[in-house]
């Protein structure tokens, strides 16, 4: 193989967006550590070492119906080749060539006009698109959403993110069951946790594959809005997610924390957001230079390692987000003055001590640590 993996399907289904064939950068031997958030990787070792999940993947392990999945796809779906499906087949041979997998794994597209995509599977993962996600993508949005799922392969998630499934099910059938609902939900939102962030993590290869950041940003756009490209702007919708990290008040930040717990994926403007920070990092550029960590070095990294990285990441999201929380978390850290004021004010009281507290009102505006 050449050092560029060259699209030579440029004509997309009716209704796609027809691109031209172009040279795509590949990387050879690249590890999933090179995209992967590092919330990610630290999220996944801390769920290893969440009390009694050992004991439960292992259960799972040969209690999940894999088997049986795989054959509703094989019967009740279409599997993508080079004889159905063809535009995705050469998407996904493509996208498995620049990130250098070896094995491609099984596509399928299953009827279901909700836009989706998922890579789950124990031993090996297969990926499922839905209709309605093939008939709202163009060409190159759809590549990015291809290049996602491989990266979730690479990375190995479906295992973890196929427990979820089967977790989450299970915890609706015993919710009657208080102890052993409280058990399966604790494990549960540990994964939903990790999830959020191997999500992160799956559009950065995305954007690997894809190597074309407006079709990413066009592409969850859509997924928030529709197809309707003409009445949508990519620099509003990003504006969209500034407004949600910093809008209102502490209230609000907790709210923003209720309403992420339940999610599998995070919102879709932080994503776009999280994603254009990445593509305009110095760690993409590398990448694209060729300079990124192999495979090969992956049996040298050490989990201490990962945490740091983790709480690096934690410590200047904290550091440079706009959210009131945050900056109230930040200040406490830096030592700043009249917390107690600062949280009345935040929840939306008034400056005015309370009795017994002789500290004046504090009328500056936050200060800014970053």
């Amino acid at each position: 193989m050449s050092d560029d993996s060259r699209d030579s399907n440029s004509q997309g289904p009716e209704g796609h967006e027809n691109v031209p064939g172009r040279q795509r950068t590949r990387f050879p031997g690249i590890s999933s550590r090179a995209y992967e958030h590092p919330a990610d990787r630290s999220a996944l070792v801390a769920l290893r070492k969440l009390s009694g999940f050992d004991t439960v993947f292992k259960a799972l392990s040969a209690l999940l119906p894999e088997r049986s999945l795989r054959l509703l796809f094989l019967s009740d779906s279409v599997r993508v080749s080079d004889q159905q499906f063809v535009h995705l087949d050469a998407m996904l041979r493509d996208a498995c060539q620049i990130l250098d997998l070896e094995k491609v794994p099984p596509m399928y597209v299953n009827q279901d006009p909700q836009p989706n995509a998922m890579c789950i599977g124990l031993d090996d993962p297969i990926i499922v698109v839905t209709t309605g996600l093939v008939e709202l993508l163009d060409e190159e949005e759809m590549r990015a959403v291809i290049g996602h799922e491989v990266g979730h392969a690479l990375s190995g998630h479906s295992v973890y993110r196929t427990i979820l499934l089967f977790l989450t099910n299970l915890a609706v059938r015993v919710a009657w069951i208080p102890l052993g609902n409280l058990a399966i939900m604790a494990i549960v939102t540990a994964l939903r946790e990790w999830f959020r962030k191997s999500e992160l993590s799956a559009d950065r290869a995305g954007l690997l594959v894809g190597q074309d950041l407006k079709a990413s940003m066009r592409g969850l756009m859509k997924i928030a809005g529709g197809n309707h490209l003409h009445e949508m702007n990519v620099d509003a919708f990003l504006a969209q997610a500034e407004e949600y990290e910093a809008g209102g008040d502490l209230r609000d930040s907790v709210l923003k924390i209720l309403n992420v717990l339940p999610r599998t994926h995070p919102f879709t403007t932080v994503r776009a957001a999280e994603l254009k920070k990445w593509a305009e990092s110095r760690d993409f550029q590398r990448i694209m230079d060729g300079h990124y960590p192999r495979r090969t070095e992956d049996k040298d990294t050490s989990v201490s390692g990962s945490f740091r990285e983790s709480a690096a990441s934690y410590a200047s999201n904290v550091k440079n987000s706009k959210d009131p929380l945050m900056k109230l978390v930040s200040d406490i850290a830096g030592g700043a003055g009249d917390l107690g004021g600062r949280v009345r004010r935040g929840f939306g009281g008034q400056g005015n001590p309370a009795p017994g507290d002789s500290t004046p009102p504090n009328d500056q505006p936050p200060r800014d640590d970053a």
